[in-house]
Formats: C-alpha cells, structure tokens, sequence
C-alpha cells in the first residue's frame, strides 16, 4: 500500500548570492506524494539531505519555483542521482545561468500546467514579481499552496534585487493567489505556513506602503 498522499517539510541551509551580495539562508524543501512515488519542490543547498528525505522512492520530478541559487543549488544532483527531470519556467532562465551555466532544466513550466504525483495535482501559477518565472504550485486535493518567495507568512517576497518588481508581486499575489480558497494553507520557500485568509485582508496595506 501506498499510503496516503501528504507533505513533508526538509529545512536545509546554504547561502544566497545576487547582485554581489551573498546571505545566509534556511530554505524550505517541500516533498510532495506518498510511500511510492513523490515530487520535489525547490531542490535547496543540499542534494544529500534531499535524497535522504526521498529514500527509495520514485522521484517524479524537481520542480523549481524560481531559479534564484539558493532555491535550485542541488536541483541536477538530485536530478543526477535519480532520474528526475528539473522542471523550470523559462523566464527564469536568466538566474538558472547565474547558478547553473553549464547545466539546462529538462523541460519548462508553464502557467496551467498540471503536475501529477501520487494521483495528486498540482496546478502551476505563474506569478511573477521576486523573479519573472516564479511559479506557485496549488495542490487542491491537499489544500496547499507551495509559495516559494512570492508569498510569506506577513507579506510578498522580496523585490529590491535584480529581475524583481514590487507592482508585478502585488498583481500576482492580488489576482492568482488571494483568490484561492480562504483555507488553503501556504507552504512558504522560508519560514512559517500561512493561509490565504490570514494574508488577504493585508494586500493594500502592503501595495500602499510599498513593501
């Protein structure tokens, strides 16, 4: 028996460098599926610690929520060692390089798609904003919505680097995410689980104080 369909949490820490600076950061991996058969969200800093957390079970995919370099470090040695294809949406392409010149994504993502893992789907919800492919995935069946950077317990992610923008997250978190159901709990790329009705009273003080 397969077991039911759940998610797991990996916390795995590295560093993040953009724009000549570089930070220390505990990323959130999220591992999708049941005893047989999982997806990855966001292969972060430590391919090691991510297999672990997979064990013998098939992996579906590696799926990027962005390409920002703590968030796919590990991603083709997960891919390497499994099989796995690193799923990525092409307007990221432009970080992939900064983290990974020698090394493309297997396919894209686009906006709709629908990734099938352990008869659970998750939906891709292209939200631009932290960076210009940045994806959410809403699982329905699961009440979840994986975030990434674009959504945090207490505000957007992060928008004053390069290839960001403060009006485009607004716009993607206003229109693609707030709309889900009030229920849906967010699983976050740093940090705590949120839910869209704890953050969706809060989008125009965010727009209006330019957070």
């Amino acid at each position: 028996m397969a077991g039911a369909p759940r998610i797991e949490r990996l916390v795995t820490s590295g560093t993040f460098s953009l724009d000549g600076g570089t930070w220390d950061v505990d990323n959130n991996v999220w591992i999708v599926g049941d005893d047989d058969e999982v997806a990855v969200i966001d292969a972060a800093h430590d391919s090691d610690a991510v297999l672990e957390a997979v064990g013998d079970r098939r992996l579906s995919a590696v799926v990027c929520t962005h390409a920002h370099d703590d968030h796919v470090r590990a991603a083709p040695d997960v891919a390497l060692a499994t099989g796995a294809p690193v799923l990525l949406h092409p307007d990221d392409q432009v970080l992939w390089k900064t983290a990974h010149p020698n090394r493309r994504p297997d396919g894209p993502l686009a906006d709709g798609d629908e990734i099938v893992v352990a008869g659970i789907g998750l939906r891709v919800l292209h939200t631009p904003g932290h960076a210009p492919g940045a994806v959410c995935l809403y699982a329905p069946d699961l009440g979840a919505l994986f975030s990434g950077d674009t959504l945090f317990a207490g505000g957007p992610g992060a928008t004053g680097r390069s290839y960001s923008d403060f009006g485009t997250i607004i716009t993607s978190i206003g229109d693609r995410l707030l709309t889900l159901p009030g229920e849906t709990v967010v699983h976050t790329g740093h940090g705590d689980t949120t839910t869209i009705e704890a953050e969706a009273p809060h989008l125009q003080q965010w727009a209006a104080r330019g957070w």
